[in-house]
């Protein structure tokens, strides 16, 4: 008999995923399907999207294989006791019963909820770029930005589910105004949408994070600045999280992290711009070792290996 599977589910504020996933982070050939979110959705049809998701995953079942429990992942804020979802980018979803409505998809199968960039760290930590590193921030920098922490060598816990959440610190220098009230936020400066809308402030016509990566290969001298902007303020959150933390690493996943090697380039020399402290500037910015695998990978460590949780 094969050994068991879990469900992994993945919500983000563009997409939501879900795929059957191995004890060894594996992820079963046929089995991870997507579906589209996105701001503008209704609650119903984010609802249909995550069923549809779950659905196709599971007819991927191997016969006679066992489901040994859900995980999910979800772009922030979350609330972990209530087991409720409300991502600052899908507005449809405000204290939102993610956990319960997934629990009615696959009765009698033990769920278990995560923000999704704790996922992502201990995703790294488990099987990708920071299996060596005892300190890590887990980062997504896509449609938002968020994260996760692993402090001596587990995922650092706390009472809502939200620690790490790094998107929302505010970022010297930026004075940008965010959807959660701030100002300067990692989100508001560095997301893909946000420097994508900034790169059009100053004159450039493309709408999306695809368009500015061909703009940046083509040497277009706006998309420079706005890579360089954006990866500047992600080298400087993590400067001041290494300040707090004594972090081994910072592994960058999610989309827009990969719109040119450029960005985690310059988001390594903000951090040696920033201070002189030698255990600050040890830090290695790496990209994620486990690609856009990540946050489903790290989903199904909540049922894999919930030790790497407590």
């Amino acid at each position: 008999m094969s050994s068991p599977l879990a469900l992994a589910v993945d919500f983000g504020g563009t997409k939501v995923e879900a795929a059957l996933v191995d004890a060894t982070g594996g992820i079963t050939a046929g089995s991870r399907h997507r579906r589209p979110t996105g701001a503008t959705s209704t609650a119903d049809a984010l609802d249909a999207s995550v069923a549809d998701a779950i659905r196709a995953a599971l007819d991927a079942l191997p016969e006679g294989a066992d489901l040994a429990g859900v995980g999910i992942g979800s772009a922030g804020p979350i609330d972990i006791v209530a087991g409720t979802a409300s991502p600052l980018n899908v507005p449809a979803w405000r204290g939102h019963p993610l956990v319960d409505r997934v629990r009615a998809l696959v009765p009698g199968v033990p769920v278990a909820f995560a923000i999704d960039g704790l996922c992502i760290a201990v995703a790294e930590h488990w099987v990708g770029a920071g299996r060596d590193a005892s300190n890590l921030l887990g980062m997504v920098v896509s449609t938002g930005v968020g994260g996760g922490l692993v402090l001596g060598g587990r995922g650092a816990p706390s009472p809502t589910g939200n620690g790490g959440h790094i998107g929302h610190i505010e970022v010297g220098g930026f004075d940008d105004a965010c959807a959660c009230g701030g100002r300067g936020c990692l989100e508001a400066v560095a997301s893909g949408p946000r420097t994508v809308a900034w790169a059009r402030t100053q004159g450039f016509t493309g709408t999306t994070g695809e368009d500015l990566a061909v703009a940046h290969a083509a040497g277009d001298p706006i998309a420079i600045a706005a890579v360089e902007r954006a990866g500047t303020a992600v080298g400087r959150a993590v400067a001041s999280a290494a300040n707090l933390l004594d972090l081994d690493v910072a592994a960058v996943g999610g989309g827009f992290s990969r719109v040119s090697p450029a960005l985690l380039e310059h988001a390594r020399a903000a951090v040696a711009e920033h201070t002189a402290f030698d255990f600050v500037r040890r830090v290695r910015i790496v990209p994620s070792g486990l690609g856009d695998e990540g946050p489903l990978i790290g989903a199904a460590a909540l049922v894999h290996r919930p030790d790497l949780f407590s």
